[in-house]
């Protein structure tokens, strides 16, 4: 089953009085909504014992959670203590995510700094290699996924193929498309062939099991020569990219485990449905 879901809490959500993300997993299954992803991209500030509650609520309500681990982390940093505490990042998120009940956690993997982007390319590999090996030795059995994201703007380090081919290093790794980042990098030029490609791509170098575990983030965004300049909301006409030409892919390669998180600004839950029911109605 494709699930949908938002990235953090929608503005109809406050409106209607709740003030505690323990109260959104109630209402996302109200709505009909069976994804939620909780980010730590500020920090990880989430205690355990809320982390938990968060575990049973989501299973109580059918939801599947999701984190965003912290936007800190840079594997293309060539200093060793930053290396460090990226490791140490990625290591809390998961954790967290462990008491969640949850099995994807999202990870921006860094920039290029000063480095061209080859040079970036490798460190960013050899210490995601150095990672996984932690990774083993205290989440072997666990069943957690670190999802390396596509990313919008064009000195980060994230490319469809990029990403996909460093989820090649490990069973572990899945990756995270997100088409709004994909779609500034392209200068808005996203398309059903477009769409089409990444997705061969993906199950060309990952094989079909892997690849039908793809998550995915959407919004539309607004981009500049430089990329990513902010989200948008599904409403907006000048930006893209649009969903409908991926779902229509999603049905017919039979990717029928993915997940897809709204990023949509202040309305990422209602956009989500918006979502859901454009795929559902899609399917025959």
């Amino acid at each position: 089953m494709v699930r949908f879901g938002p990235s953090g809490n929608d503005e109809k959500f406050y409106a209607q009085g709740h003030k505690s993300s323990k109260d959104v997993f109630e209402w996302l299954k109200q709505i009909g909504l069976d994804l939620y992803e909780y980010s730590f991209g500020r920090g990880i500030l989430l205690k355990d014992e809320t982390a938990l509650e968060f575990a049973n609520l989501a299973k109580l309500n059918n939801i599947e959670i999701s984190v965003h681990a912290p936007y800190f982390i840079n594997l293309a940093n060539p200093n060793e203590e930053q290396i460090k505490k990226s490791f140490d990042y990625i290591t809390a998120s998961l954790k967290k995510l462990k008491l969640m009940n949850g099995n994807m956690c999202v990870v921006h993997l860094g920039s290029c700094m000063k480095m061209n982007r080859e040079e970036a390319l490798q460190i960013t590999k050899k210490n995601l290699i150095r990672y996984m090996e932690i990774y083993d030795s205290i989440f072997k059995d666990d069943k957690l996924f670190i999802c390396p994201e596509t990313m919008g703007k064009f000195q980060q380090i994230g490319t469809y193929k990029e990403i996909t081919d460093l989820c090649t290093i490990h069973d572990a790794l899945i990756p995270t498309f997100d088409f709004g980042h994909i779609n500034c990098i392209l200068q808005g030029k996203l398309d059903k062939n477009y769409y089409r490609k990444s997705l061969d791509y993906l199950f060309d170098k990952l094989g079909d099991e892997k690849a039908n575990k793809l998550h995915i983030h959407f919004s539309k965004i607004e981009f500049s020569d430089r990329g990513e300049v902010k989200h948008l909301t599904l409403d907006d006409i000048k930006y893209g990219p649009e969903f409908e030409p991926l779902a229509e892919l999603l049905i017919e390669y039979k990717m029928d485990n993915v997940t897809v998180i709204s990023e949509s600004k202040n309305i990422m839950a209602q956009d989500a449905l918006k979502l859901k029911n454009m795929f559902q109605s899609l399917v025959k």
